[in-house]
């Protein structure tokens, strides 16, 4: 009988492990749509876009590519010290090809959260772990997905009458929508998403990490503009992986709500990933129970939960979360804000926030 070889692990710190790319793309190409968001080129535009340093863990077996899990150290004097998989996307985690394998890499994330002094070690997993060092966040989040047919007209006859007229609504509106990844494109998505944001009581993601995103996931990664007599009033962020078309950041302008811009906006979307041959849609985030849930529900989708699992260190897993209420007050004061203001004070305060 043949003794099992060891797992061996390795910290990486990004981008100076190159060398290794090829290879673990190679592992992330063979696990489909977990890995979707862990590619390293991903990892160091999230993690530049955020001012934040990135690492990967690497486990090997046999000289093998058998786990790996991306890691972003946050530290901000504001809200501590925090390594998370993967901050701003809805997923990332460790990806393995066992459970003593994720066990292993587990352990070395664990031991380098300690490293680092971090609050917690955040995994944002598909699927949870089996580990009792791990407790699981509370959370009332879910995502949104929506499975494609071949054609468009597919999904068009199973919405509701209540989706396709909103629909129809928005093209007698006059609106229109285009798609792109160039520096308008990503300019005019931000325009709306920063003001959606301020208007929610939320600091805002800074320009470079979409910009940041776009050079990085290259045709994968593309920004629907809506606009009304040239003007944009809806927009999305849609990425394109292995057989998932996933929209992590979207707005619409609260003024122009009677014109359907996000219904009209959503469905461009679903077409252009069905025209790319994708067999899933997600809508994104949303709260169980509230107004975007109820929204993405009545398109057809349906909930799968959302797992953050945690090693904790000091602290707890709630006191960064936005319905903490101890940020009633900032949000509050933030919604007064200009927006320019918001624009630059907004990118300082998230980039330390997992």
């Amino acid at each position: 009988m043949h003794k099992p070889l060891d797992i061996s692990t390795t910290v990486h710190r990004l981008p100076e492990s190159e060398d290794r790319w090829a290879s673990w793309r190679d592992f992330l190409r063979a696990n489909g749509e977990p890995a979707m968001y862990c590619d390293p080129e991903i990892i160091e535009a999230i993690a530049t876009g955020l001012r934040q340093e990135p690492f990967i863990i690497e486990a090997t077996r046999g000289g093998d590519v058998v786990g790996l899990l991306p890691a972003i150290f946050m530290r901000s004097s504001l809200f501590g010290r925090f390594l998370v998989s993967v901050p701003y996307v809805n997923w990332g985690g460790v990806i393995c090809a066992d459970e003593a394998v994720g066990r292993k890499v587990l352990g070395t994330a664990i031991r380098l959260a300690e490293e680092l002094d971090t609050n917690y070690l955040e995994l944002r997993q598909l699927e949870p772990l089996d580990d009792d060092r791990l407790v699981v966040g509370k959370s009332a989040k879910v995502q949104m997905r929506l499975p494609l047919g071949a054609e468009a007209d597919e999904n068009w006859r199973g919405l509701k009458s209540e989706v396709r007229t909103q629909i129809r609504k928005a093209a007698k509106h006059g609106l229109q929508v285009s798609w792109g990844r160039d520096d308008e494109s990503i300019r005019a998505f931000y325009e709306v998403f920063s003001r959606n944001m301020r208007d929610l009581g939320t600091p805002v993601f800074p320009l470079r990490l979409f910009r940041n995103i776009a050079a990085a996931a290259r045709d994968n990664a593309e920004f629907g503009v809506v606009r009304l007599d040239g003007a944009p009033i809806a927009a999305c962020l849609a990425i394109h992986g292995p057989g998932l078309t996933e929209i992590p950041s979207a707005a619409a302008l609260r003024a122009y709500r009677k014109t359907a811009a996000n219904s009209l906006m959503y469905w461009n979307a679903i077409e252009r990933a069905i025209e790319r041959g994708q067999t899933e849609f997600d809508f994104g985030r949303s709260t169980l129970g509230g107004a975007t849930y109820i929204f993405k529900k009545k398109w057809g989708a349906t909930a799968r939960p959302v797992t953050w699992q945690y090693y904790l260190r000091r602290g707890d897993t709630q006191s960064m979360r936005p319905d903490n209420r101890k940020f009633a007050l900032a949000i509050q004061l933030w919604q007064r804000l200009p927006v320019a203001a918001t624009r630059v004070l907004g990118p300082m305060i998230v980039r330390g926030i997992p």
